[in-house]
């Protein structure tokens, strides 16, 4: 894969990644969530602010993790210091953005 290919996939999983939290009740999509509370009767279960932001924090490392094991197949991995890793973690917030207009933002009708 080469590099222009690498830097896509790795900015497409993290806009994938980064909503997932907010568009499902499980967690990572996979793991219903059995101590939450049910906003109404009858309704699913509602999975708590924290947690969202708990995923939202594993699945950066998740995204980093894969782009620096791409980052060590095409060549040689940079060291970075922590501005890199503040700006990384923004943009991964950034780029959230939109699954959070969604769950907490849009009115529901």
């Amino acid at each position: 894969m080469d590099v222009g290919a690498s830097a896509w996939l790795v900015i497409l999983l993290a806009l994938v990644l980064a909503n997932l939290p907010f568009f499902n009740e499980r967690v990572f999509a996979l793991v219903p969530l059995a101590f939450s509370s049910a906003g109404a009767a009858g309704q699913a279960p509602v999975k708590p602010f924290f947690v969202r932001l708990l995923e939202l924090t594993v699945l950066f490392f998740i995204v980093g993790g894969i782009g620096r094991a791409l980052e060590g197949r095409i060549g040689t991995v940079f060291p970075q210091t922590w501005e890199f890793y503040a700006i990384s973690a923004c943009m991964f917030i950034v780029l959230a953005f939109p699954g959070f207009v969604v769950r907490y933002l849009k009115k529901k009708h």
